[in-house]
């Protein structure tokens, strides 16, 4: 049971805003007091002068994709069968999955545009001697989200593999993500790669889904807060929308104090 006295709550999310830099931005338009009143009054019928102080509620109109902001990826994203069976949309994901303990991977030494490795991964767990065990949720951190905002953000991280991302799989891990823009590396490394002979280099751990089952998390935060790198639960509800291919997420580690 959560306790104030004995537990803190660090928030894993970055904000979606109309400033943030992405490949789709998203668009906010703010409807303040005053406009509320007006738009109310319109659909009443009332001068909007007769509501209190000339103001009634604010809100906000928004255009924007399911994979702004921190979200996760459904099954669906990656391929429209996962093993052999119509792939989960993110309505379809089961709770169960979405909650858990977390362990978080150092994987900071790792430099933008660079593949983490199966081996990489194995070190990270050896140097905090832990041993993953089914629906471990692992987060890996690659402080990248410290670029939120800049230009370079979305080529600032780098990218989880085929191999690396099976090997999680193996231990029974079905979430996963990541505090970089993407789970794989950025979209210009990869085209780089592509480009140069290496035709598996597009998305190869997204694309992993068709024949694993799982879901993976985009643009995390603030992973380097979390004082432990397992011991602690989190939580990483999707938004329900239906029949999509990724929910927002307000991700939550809970520590201990």
């Amino acid at each position: 049971m959560f306790d104030r006295r004995k537990h803190e709550i660090i928030d894993l999310s970055l904000p979606i805003e109309n400033s943030a830099v992405d490949a789709w931005p998203p668009r906010i338009i703010r409807w303040n007091h005053r406009e509320g009143a007006r738009m109310h009054g319109r659909s009443i019928g009332i001068n909007p002068d007769e509501f209190p102080h000339g103001m009634s509620q604010a809100w906000e109109e928004m255009t924007l994709i399911t994979h702004n902001g921190t979200h996760m990826d459904s099954p669906w994203h990656f391929y429209p069968t996962s093993e052999g069976k119509p792939s989960k949309t993110i309505d379809q994901v089961p709770l169960e999955w979405c909650i858990g303990d977390g362990v978080i991977l150092d994987l900071t030494h790792k430099k933008a545009g660079e593949l983490i490795t199966k081996q990489d991964l194995v070190d990270s767990l050896d140097r905090i001697k832990y041993r993953i065990k089914p629906l471990d949720i692992v987060l890996i951190r690659t402080d990248a989200y410290k670029r939120y905002g800049n230009l370079d953000y979305m080529e600032a991280h780098p990218g989880m593999g085929r191999e690396s991302t099976l090997y999680l799989l193996d231990q029974g891990v079905k979430v996963m993500g990541t505090d970089g823009f993407g789970f794989d590396k950025g979209f210009r490394r990869m085209a780089e790669d592509f480009r140069r002979g290496e035709k598996d280099a597009l998305w190869p751990a997204h694309n992993l889904g068709e024949e694993r089952e799982y879901c993976h998390l985009e643009r995390l935060a603030n992973l380097d807060k979390v004082p432990v790198p397992h011991g602690f639960t989190v939580m990483l509800f999707p938004i329900l929308i239906e029949r999509a291919s990724a929910g927002w997420v307000r991700a939550v580690a809970v520590v201990e104090k």
